[in-house]
């Protein structure tokens, strides 16, 4: 293993690169997000085949050789490990490129100003989806990303997301902190709670789009009741983070009957039946789900912690009116809330007050609990301070902004025109009709160079102009 950075520009040590190789043996260590080593192999894939068209043999084998043996063993070796105090990055390109503009491969946890999670829906098969999570830390001008697919991920979450603030936190995160677990341990806990298979459960979405009850003599809530609705409140978000929805359902259903006026049961029930009203693309379900969250409202009391995350789940379903209602109300149970004040500060951005969101990031400045959550903040300030004072600034962050929209387009309709091009390719290559080859060499190709050159253009422009770039 290759030597790694240590912090405050200290100097490279062989003690250094013990540690990291002790703590990948302990497995506190996941690989990146393979996203860019896929994409250059895909390039020096396409490459060589169009050298061996061309009888450029010799290139052509040095490309293979550099994208199917070259570029998976750095990607084996590139990690982001964890040693308790700081994120680190081991692989050869992220050092190499440290080195060239003088950065660091390592986050502190201290530094850490926001962490978001993405789901995204890899697989779906009947009420299961086989979701793909992607968690960043940023912070200190660094994006650390990474990605889901074993243990080794569900061991960085548990190791890293206790150490850092909640309201660092996104309520993807703030779930995975909670309740990620192995999937096959939820299944089994799921058996044993004789919760019915996904392919029983099938029957019974109707239930949840009709509004149909069933008429059940409620129990007396008790200490063993309540101990047994929150045992089924964890298996059924372990559940749902594992994405077995429709067990997540039933069981998120049973603890509410336990317990039904528990709005932190509610909350995360309807939150795991939005989610499974998007894997199904069913509008009745999702318009269960927003009216599950508004009766979480309702029942929310003086949670100031419970709202601010509501305020957030509408904001992210797209409901910013009944967001802005949900944050300011938490603002005025508890003026102290980052996340609410946060919150109203990004759906003034969505609504173009810029004056508005310079006052919300001032008092989120001033609420935020940690040095690096008034880091942030104050930079926020001091971004769209410039922006609303700044004519020609403004115009040419509007410029940036909308160059980047206009990449995003080109870079999808050019990867459209390669795809579409490799059947002409084979069928010339088949059918031995070199016109019809060449062609779509040409057009593949040509479209390929583009779609590169976007990649690298909208990662460039993905910055924002730097405050004093003009002063």
């Amino acid at each position: 293993m290759a030597e790694i950075a240590e912090p405050k520009n200290a100097e490279l040590t062989a003690t250094g690169t013990e540690n990291v190789r002790e703590l990948i043996d302990r497995k506190l260590s996941v690989r990146v997000s393979p996203n860019s080593y896929l994409i250059a192999g895909f390039l020096a894939t396409f490459f060589a085949g169009l050298c061996l068209y061309i009888e450029y043999d010799l290139f052509a084998a040095a490309l293979l050789l550099f994208g199917w043996i070259v570029i998976p063993f750095i990607l084996w070796g590139d990690r982001i490990v964890f040693d308790g105090k700081r994120l680190v990055r081991t692989g050869i390109v992220p050092r190499v490129w440290a080195r060239i503009n003088n950065s660091e491969c390592a986050l502190e946890l201290d530094a850490v100003e926001q962490v978001e999670t993405q789901a995204l829906r890899a697989l779906k098969r009947g009420g299961s989806v086989f979701y793909r999570y992607r968690t960043s830390f940023v912070g200190a001008n660094q994006r650390l990303i990474i990605a889901s697919g074993g243990e080794s991920y569900r061991r960085m979450i548990r190791s890293v997301l206790p150490k850092l603030s909640e309201s660092l936190l996104d309520n993807r995160s703030i779930e995975l902190r909670d309740y990620i677990s192995e999937p096959k341990e939820a299944l089994m806990k799921a058996e044993f709670a004789k919760i019915p298979s996904t392919e029983v459960l099938e029957v019974s979405i109707n239930d949840f789009e009709t509004l149909r009850k069933t008429k059940r003599k409620k129990p007396e809530f008790g200490d063993e009741e309540m101990e047994k609705a929150d045992y089924l409140r964890t298996l059924a978000n372990e559940l749902r983070l594992s994405g077995n929805l429709l067990q997540a359902l039933e069981v998120f259903r049973r603890a509410l009957f336990l317990n039904p006026k528990d709005a932190w049961l509610l909350f995360e029930f309807a939150r795991c039946l939005h989610s499974f009203a998007g894997a199904e693309k069913n509008a009745r379900l999702e318009k269960r789900a927003m009216a599950g969250l508004r009766l979480v409202e309702k029942r929310a009391g003086d949670d100031s912690r419970l709202l601010a995350r509501l305020g957030e789940s509408y904001f992210q379903y797209g409901d910013w009116k009944r967001a802005t209602k949900v944050f300011r109300r938490t603002l005025a149970k508890a003026e102290t809330s980052f996340r609410s004040v946060r919150g109203m500060a990004e759906i003034s951005l969505r609504e173009g007050k810029i004056a508005h969101v310079i006052h919300h990031f001032s008092n989120a400045n001033r609420v935020a609990e940690i040095p690096a959550l008034r880091r942030w903040s104050e930079s926020e300030r001091q971004y769209f301070s410039r922006l609303n004072d700044d004519d020609e600034y403004l115009d040419m962050e509007v410029s940036r902004v909308n160059l980047l929209e206009s990449l995003d387009r080109a870079k999808v309709t050019s990867l459209r025109i390669a795809i579409l091009s490799l059947p002409a390719i084979i069928a010339g290559v088949v059918a031995d009709l070199t016109l019809l080859s060449n062609v779509g060499w040409a057009v593949s190709g040509t479209a390929i160079v583009i779609w590169t050159g976007i990649v690298i253009s909208r990662n460039l422009l993905s910055e924002r102009v730097q405050i004093d770039a003009k002063e």
